[in-house]
């Protein structure tokens, strides 16, 4: 069935009149009468009664008709629907994140890309920067929050607002009430530290600002997360190295301190696939690139 005859029966219906119909659908009254007859013979009814002087619905065509318009408003929403997703105002994301990113802008662009794009659902998922980086070259998600200074080259970044590295001492520590601490002077602590198979960018940037500070820490434990490290530190298991927005946190039991000398940046970066880049994903990305040139002004 054409839909273009369900258009012309419904406007006919609504004027019945063929010459008034004709004008109104910008055709002559032969391609309306004939689509008419065509409708009718597919339907194997009569939708109207018709003479020279005037047009009538038939009970089959009173009932046609509601259910024409029906279809018709039901294809005008899916046309709707396709324009929308193709201007990525409608969909679902999947975004991988490293949980200490939750303490950086992650919940800013989440917040107004929703307000944004209100129909588009953003899912995140926590997952270590190994893992996104994996999933991303694999297309099994959309992109990724992770924490790395470089990705590999089928990968597409976008850098995030510069952190740095602090150390982290029990609230007790004899230094934990410096504005700033040498690492020379922590060289004999026991240190908690990141796996470095979880995400080896967290674990070489570490391990080279203490190369920096010509010093070899002693290792006590490992951990997967930064929030761990932090609750094993104020629990008394040693000290650590971690990003400064993780004072955000507000852990109980430890204190912040910053590195004496040179300042050490903690990278972080939005990674896609440009492989897998719906226009969703693509309004996600400008999204972002709004709240962090916002941040820097």
């Amino acid at each position: 069935m054409k839909l273009h005859f369900l258009r012309y029966f419904v406007v006919l219906a609504e004027e019945l009149h063929f010459g008034r119909a004709a004008s109104k659908l910008a055709i002559t009254q032969p391609p309306l009468s004939s689509a008419i007859k065509s409708l009718e013979e597919e339907l194997e009814v009569q939708l109207l009664i018709r003479d020279s002087k005037h047009v009538e619905l038939t009970q089959a065509g009173e009932a046609f008709l509601e259910e024409a318009r029906q279809i018709l408003e039901q294809v005008a929403r899916a046309s709707s629907v396709a324009k929308i997703v193709a201007r990525g105002m409608r969909g679902r994301l999947e975004i991988g994140m490293t949980g200490s990113q939750v303490y950086r802008e992650v919940p800013e662009i989440v917040r107004q890309f929703n307000a944004q794009m209100p129909d588009v659902d953003v899912v995140l998922n926590e997952m270590s920067s190994a893992d996104q980086i994996n999933q991303l070259l694999r297309g099994q998600i959309h992109a990724g929050f992770v924490n790395a200074s470089t990705v590999p080259p089928q990968l597409a970044c976008l850098p995030m607002h510069e952190d740095e590295f602090v150390i982290c001492l029990p609230q007790g520590h004899p230094r934990a009430r410096s504005s700033s601490v040498e690492l020379k002077q922590l060289e004999h602590e026991r240190f908690v530290m990141f796996s470095r198979d979880v995400a080896p960018a967290n674990y070489d940037n570490v391990i080279a600002i203490f190369s920096r500070a010509g010093i070899h820490p002693q290792i006590a434990h490992a951990a997967r997360q930064w929030l761990t490290i932090i609750a094993m530190v104020a629990n008394g298991l040693g000290v650590s190295v971690v990003p400064s927005t993780l004072a955000r946190s507000r852990v109980h039991g430890v204190r912040f301190v910053k590195i004496k000398g040179e300042q050490v940046l903690a990278p972080a970066m939005l990674v896609w696939n440009p492989a897998y880049c719906p226009p969703t994903l693509r309004s996600f990305i400008g999204c972002s690139q709004g709240v962090l040139a916002a941040g820097q002004a």
